[in-house]
């Protein structure tokens, strides 16, 4: 395809020095992209309390199943704003997006909007990839990445929800040993691995199905734990729901993973006079 240049000024969200950055590995950015989807979420599917955890090898989690449909709608937006921010990379011949920051809030008429938001680039070569890249990575880190050899082939997301029980007995401290002084939840710190442990999986998981790569340099992992009331008890028992998500960028070796990450040395030239 030829790619068709025009002479409108473009925008762009890198700073000074990540666009001197950019520029200085081959590639110009072409505009600014933004994607956005917005979501109703909520529907967890569950209809009971999930009940404690009794295994002492991990968590049983028979209620995982119930919590697939907002984890998949979670994961579905992020991807959905993620997309549409690539077609307007397309739409601008550009080769990739950098510096791509996804931001979640509340939409004023309801429900949550997912933005993803970034600089499309274009490289000064002949050679293009097929399908344009997305990465978090800001200018100066695209820039040394590709000096040292690896290149962007898109982002990753990984999102994982649970729902525990939060009741003495489910925390493990009942009776007298509540009052036992400092010690370990075992039931809050099973429900945080657990998340953490299933969101870095899917990310690398969703890393394959988009892009492939070598490996993932992972921006953000966030937490949330929140609460809700328990739907099966008829005292003021709560439940807690953990969110983690982690958000990366997949990367690949190209044919240049050779060459060092540094630059070459400056020439010097002697000022002395010579007499």
């Amino acid at each position: 395809m030829t790619r068709q240049l025009t002479d409108d000024p473009w925008d762009s969200t890198l700073s000074p020095g990540e666009f001197t950055a950019v520029a200085g590995v081959g590639f110009e950015p072409v505009g600014q992209v933004l994607g956005t989807a917005v979501f109703n979420l909520g529907n967890t599917g569950a209809w009971a309390c999930p009940g404690a955890w009794t295994t002492t090898g991990g968590p049983s989690a028979p209620w995982t199943p119930s919590l697939a449909p907002l984890t998949k709608a979670v994961h579905a937006a992020r991807r959905l704003a993620v997309a549409r921010a690539v077609a307007e990379c397309r739409a601008l011949h550009g080769d990739g997006i950098v510096a791509v920051r996804l931001i979640s809030a509340p939409f004023p008429a309801g429900g949550t909007e997912f933005t993803a938001i970034g600089t499309a680039v274009r490289a000064r070569s002949r050679v293009h990839p097929r399908q344009p890249f997305a990465s978090h990575l800001g200018g100066q880190d695209f820039a040394r990445l590709l000096r040292a050899g690896w290149v962007p082939t898109g982002l990753a997301f990984g999102v994982s929800l649970a729902i525990r029980h939060d009741d003495w007995r489910g925390s493990g401290l009942t009776g007298r040993r509540r009052f036992a002084g400092n010690q370990e939840v075992d039931g809050h710190t099973r429900l945080l691995t657990h998340v953490r442990r299933e969101a870095r999986a899917r990310l690398a998981l969703d890393a394959r199905r988009h892009g492939g790569g070598d490996g993932i340099v992972v921006d953000d992992v966030s937490l949330d734990i929140r609460e809700s009331e328990c739907p099966d008890s008829g005292t003021a028992t709560r439940d807690l729901i953990a969110e983690a998500v982690f958000v990366g960028t997949s990367l690949a070796r190209f044919g240049r993973s050779r060459r060092p990450a540094t630059t070459g040395p400056l020439t010097i030239m002697r000022l002395e006079r010579e007499h």
